[in-house]
């Protein structure tokens, strides 16, 4: 069985054209698919960027060949879940077979900017799996050539279709952390996804979504569980941390960030971290084999596709070393 290794887009840390043509490099160098990142601000001022997705997924649909898709868009504050499932609905209709919908609850970094009351979390996945629901009626009524309605707590819906659509619609994977909000997705998505962490922690994710999935009568085994795992690889130990710090201190931070608004927030906060706060979230290595062994640690933990984030700028260079010395050594 082959190993879905794709790579991680994140247009907080660059250009968007610069972002399109890594993806197009990485399937030069053996990778399978892209996952890009949405976001209305970066993490923090120094990343620099933070492109449309919709936008950037169209032109990454043009460049490479494999499956693509947002990790993940949040349909609940910024967007109406009905122009999520539009834009859904059209490139899987330009890229027939490639296109999957990765939904999210949100963080108020992206999400606050619309001025709305920001909620607690278990109000936040509440209308995170609202959208779906009406992500879902719309596009299983307008395959089925009809118009549908939905009056919700969160969402309003007036009678209306997707005049757009392929011939199978997108599969809809549902971002969690918890074990919670996993089962629940297990029951309602049609695939998981969720991000590097303690290996207890996804163990108990992966198995609450396997449990929901058994509740509602489905085959798990052909549901997509979908991680996207972080790392830092340079040519020595000593680069690979000073861009672990420099770049992405968020994996180093102990608490939660989903109720911080401002990139210059999150610089002030990154202040605090320290190499040894990378232990347990992320390899910050000079060594492949090192990231290899991480990596074949999470197929083997159930993951059948994980997109990979360099958290360097060095994403030549490093698409360049993995494609020779890590993706031929992975198994399924």
């Amino acid at each position: 069985m082959s190993v879905h290794i794709g790579y991680a887009a994140m247009l907080e840390q660059f250009h968007p054209s610069d972002a399109v043509g890594f993806a197009a490099l990485a399937e030069q160098h053996g990778f399978s698919g892209v996952m890009a990142t949405d976001h209305f601000q970066p993490w923090l001022p120094r990343q620099g960027w933070s492109s449309h997705v919709w936008s950037v997924l169209g032109a990454i649909g043009e460049r490479t060949s494999g499956d693509f898709g947002p990790g993940v868009t949040t349909p609940t504050f910024r967007t109406h879940p009905a122009v999520v499932a539009q834009a859904s609905a059209t490139l899987a209709a330009m890229y027939p077979g490639r296109h999957w919908l990765g939904i999210g609850s949100g963080e108020a970094l992206n999400e606050h900017i619309v001025g709305e009351y920001w909620p607690e979390a278990a109000d936040r996945i509440n209308r995170m799996f609202e959208a779906v629901d009406v992500i879902r009626k719309l596009f299983t009524a307008s395959l089925a050539g009809r118009d549908v309605r939905h009056s919700g707590p969160s969402f309003r819906l007036e009678s209306t279709r997707l005049w757009t659509m392929p011939a199978t619609a997108p599969e809809i994977l549902v971002a969690t952390a918890g074990p919670v909000t996993a089962r629940r997705a297990g029951r309602v998505a049609d695939g998981l996804i969720t991000t590097s962490g303690p290996i207890d922690r996804l163990e108990a994710v992966l198995a609450r979504f396997r449990d929901g999935a058994r509740e509602a009568g489905r085959d798990v085994s052909k549901m997509p569980k979908v991680l996207q795992l972080h790392l830092s690889w340079a040519p020595t130990d000593e680069e690979a941390m000073r861009d672990a710090l420099v770049e992405w201190p968020i994996a180093g931070m102990r608490f939660g960030r989903s109720d911080i608004r401002s990139p210059f927030e999150f610089e002030q906060l990154a202040r605090t971290v320290r190499p040894e706060d990378f232990a347990g979230s992320m390899v910050v290595s000079a060594d492949p084999d090192r990231h290899r062994a991480e990596i074949q640690r999470h197929l083997d933990l159930g993951f059948d596709r994980i997109y990979l984030h360099n958290v360097g700028r060095n994403q030549a260079e490093w698409l360049e070393v993995f494609g020779r010395e890590v993706l031929p050594g992975l198994h399924a």
